[in-house]
């Protein structure tokens, strides 16, 4: 298998530490791709009409597109206890946690987008403020749910939540530093093996 991947999107990177936390990260080829809205990469569009990474290419097999349904197809590769909770409210809450580390991340890119991406006579500040807004209230919401001892067993959701903050502090987008409990609970996911193996680099091309 091979993985199209990015290495400063927060998307490919979950797929990427997900695949370690699973010890699946020798089943496949990683391989850079710069793509964007604004700069196309063709072979990103030819196994994928969104032009997006990650990309899961698989031998004999129809690619397979967006970090969460990578992420289930690894689920199913592995001996190990699932990364996404089969049954009951763990399940709920860990996919819950997903979603709002996902939304998140696309917060802070419509942030970039309108503070540094687009042309400066066609941003909004306003909007940015909105945006803004949605990771201050995520943060507070966080700080609340999330428990002491979440990193002993990582989950989908915990493994978003994680490569999302990262970006976030990799971007120098607002910061989460002021509520402590989250700032402690991403300290400890922080040092895992599959945060310290992926780390995050290179900037935007469009």
């Amino acid at each position: 298998m091979k993985l199209l991947y990015q290495t400063h999107s927060p998307y490919a990177r979950k797929v990427l530490v997900f695949a370690h936390e699973a010890g699946l990260q020798q089943r496949f080829a990683v391989e850079h791709h710069e793509t964007s809205p604004t700069n196309a990469n063709a072979d990103v569009f030819a196994e994928n009409p969104l032009g997006k990474v990650p990309v899961l290419l698989r031998t004999g097999l129809p690619p397979l597109f967006d970090s969460d349904v990578i992420c289930a197809y690894l689920d199913t590769l592995h001996e190990g206890d699932r990364l996404i909770p089969e049954a009951d409210e763990a399940r709920w809450r860990a996919l819950r946690l997903q979603a709002v580390a996902q939304g998140m991340a696309e917060a802070g890119i419509a942030i970039r987008w309108e503070s540094i991406r687009r042309p400066a006579h066609l941003r909004y500040p306003s909007l940015q403020f909105g945006y803004e807004r949605k990771l201050e209230q995520s943060y507070a919401w966080l700080d609340y749910e999330l428990h002491d001892n979440e990193s002993s067993h990582p989950n989908i959701g915990h493994i978003a939540l994680a490569t999302t903050l990262d970006w976030l502090v990799f971007r120098d987008l607002p910061s989460f530093r002021n509520h402590r409990r989250l700032s402690a609970w991403f300290d400890a996911f922080n040092t895992r093996p599959s945060m310290i193996a992926t780390p995050l680099s290179g900037d935007t091309h469009d």
